[in-house]
């Protein structure tokens, strides 16, 4: 069994339990993208619930075997940052550090700032205001800003809410699985959801496809979890139950929600609605007053989420500076002596998330600031993270001898072609939008490329 410590950083205190990894898997999991994508499924498949339910089952099954994989390696490396540790080790110290600027200035501030966004509209339909105008841009950089404080001064206050808001978002999900299935059963509407198509079906691309790239938005962030690696009381243990336990928990909470919503409306009325159409169904199946309360419980479940997010966030150039890497490793790697936190690495990760939600606002308006560049941010990074799992798969069958058959060669050969899926299924369901997030990704690409080579200029 192996372990690796970075040389350049102060050491964090191991201050995190198994409940507040399983937690933080289920909790940055669950909480927005249930909601937000729910009703994109439904357009995507033309309201088709049973080809909308095995878009989420593989999607999920597409997380667990990932998850499964990454369990593995939790096993044998503890470093700073969990998968960017997987990184390195699996394919070389450049992939390594390619893999963490990626994480620190596209994925994990491209996902921050849109569950900000979402959490800030779940809160404007909860008040009856705009959800398109600056009301909700302006309480997005609220709670953007918020989550960053709460984790930058009191990381133990932020582990502490973080369980405490799992626990508040499942009650609505469950409450919907189980009285939304009954209510739908009583009522025919679910017989009639199951059975029927709306006349507005789904143009374009797969609709199996394009379904199963909105679930990936919904599933993501398990992979955050690997962050507080070396923050986690016996990681080496716990890590590896909280990801399987969290990933397999969520699959079956997402179907069972996604079946009890359909027994709450009409998928024409979840279609047309979006966020909406979510408070519709709650207020349909609990009444007015119960419906608005649990929708406060959607709520916090989004703020739950954004926090587990910044949580990874504000590590991503801890992460690098930790291994003397990227822009400015002495300054990024240092760790409050009061907090334990690495403050300067949390200012960046907090810079990076406003940046992009600036980009996610802009992208989305009716005449957007970007021309065609106005791609898809809540799921593109998600497909590119999915690509570049696949050389640490490859890597793993060939350097793990000591492990047996099915951890070595079955689990990275089933990883490799989950990500192969996720990656034919934005190609067929997004078109151009690729080529223009591509171009994005590649000039940060070399961005980091240009400040890998001044370090080592200097």
């Amino acid at each position: 069994m192996q372990k690796r410590r970075g040389n350049h950083a102060g050491r964090i205190e191991k201050r995190y339990g198994l409940l507040t990894a399983i937690a933080m898997v289920v909790g940055i999991v669950i909480g927005s993208g249930v909601f937000f994508k729910a009703e994109k499924v439904l357009v995507a498949t033309g309201g088709d619930l049973p080809l909308g339910i095995l878009a989420w089952f593989l999607g999920g099954l597409v997380m667990i075997i990932c998850a499964y994989n990454f369990a593995v390696m939790a096993t044998r490396y503890e470093k700073v940052s969990g998968v960017v540790d997987y990184a390195e080790v699996m394919v070389g110290s450049q992939y390594g550090y390619y893999f963490a600027w990626f994480m620190a200035t596209i994925y994990f501030p491209t996902m921050t700032s849109v569950v900000a966004w979402v959490a800030a509209r779940y809160f404007c339909v909860l008040m009856g205001w705009d959800i398109v105008g600056a009301q909700a841009m302006n309480l997005a950089g609220l709670f953007l800003i918020g989550s960053y404080v709460l984790n930058a001064i009191s990381p133990r206050l932020a582990g502490k809410f973080q369980v405490a808001t799992t626990v508040i978002k499942l009650i609505p999900l469950l409450l919907m699985a189980l009285v939304g299935t009954i209510f739908g059963l009583k009522n025919g509407i679910l017989v009639q959801n199951f059975t029927t198509t709306t006349a507005t079906s789904f143009v374009g691309g797969s609709p199996l496809f394009t379904a199963v790239v909105g679930t990936c938005f919904a599933y993501e962030g398990w992979i955050c979890a690997t962050s507080i690696n070396s923050e986690l009381k016996d990681s080496q243990r716990n890590l590896p139950l909280a990801l399987m336990f969290g990933s397999a928990f969520v699959v079956l909470v997402y179907m069972l929600y996604y079946v009890g919503l359909a027994g709450a409306v009409e998928n024409e009325v979840m279609m047309a609605g979006g966020e909406t159409g979510a408070k519709i169904a709650f207020s349909t199946v609990f009444s007015n007053v119960g419906g608005t309360l649990l929708f406060v419980f959607v709520v916090i479940s989004c703020l739950g989420t954004l926090n587990g997010l910044m949580l990874a966030c504000t590590r991503a150039f801890y992460a690098m500076a930790a291994r003397g890497e990227g822009p400015m490793p002495h300054v990024f790697s240092a760790v409050d002596k009061v907090t334990n936190m690495p403050s300067n690495s949390s200012v960046m990760g907090l810079l990076m998330a406003a940046i992009w939600l600036t980009y996610f606002f802009g992208a989305n308006l009716t005449d957007p600031w970007f021309g065609p560049f106005c791609f898809d941010s809540s799921e593109l990074p998600i497909i590119t993270i999915y690509a570049m799992y696949i050389p640490i798969f490859w890597m793993h069958m060939r350097k793990e001898k000591e492990l047996g058959t099915f951890n070595r060669f079955i689990a990275p050969i089933l990883g490799i072609l989950a990500s192969g899926f996720m990656v034919l299924a934005a190609i067929i369901s997004l078109g151009k939008s690729i080529i223009y997030y591509m171009i994005v990704f590649v000039v940060l690409m070399l961005l980091g490329m240009a400040m890998k080579n001044y370090r080592h200029q200097k």
